[in-house]
């Protein structure tokens, strides 16, 4: 598992690439995302473009970040999640928790009239 964070009009984009199938490949994305809050960023894009395989554990982790995000009242969106990762959210019926966007151009300009 890796990963890679950028900022853009104090949105903070995450890329994870590989697979997120263990605490292990969890725990740095989620350390990485609290040092990111503590310096002020509160909305997340998760780009899920090269992300290949996910299991519970990986479900876990998004959903414990999508939860410290809205608990700092801000937002995490997904994005360009594959046709196997888009059938996992669906079966686990997360897509009605998390918003989903088809890639992440479209999900920064979600962000448009909320960053500043």
């Amino acid at each position: 598992m890796e990963f890679s964070f950028t900022k853009e009009n104090h949105i903070g984009i995450y890329e994870l690439k590989g697979k997120l199938m263990g605490e292990t490949d969890g725990m740095p994305i989620i350390d990485s995302f609290v040092q990111n809050q503590e310096e002020g960023i509160e909305m997340f894009i998760m780009d899920l473009s090269e992300l290949k395989l996910m299991n519970s554990v990986g479900i876990g982790v998004l959903i414990r970040l999508l939860t410290k995000a809205r608990k700092k009242g801000g937002e995490l969106v997904l994005s360009a999640p594959s046709e196997y990762i888009r059938n996992l959210l669906v079966m686990t019926k997360l897509n009605t928790i998390f918003t989903i966007f088809a890639d992440k151009a479209e999900a920064l300009d979600s962000f448009a009239d909320k960053a500043s």
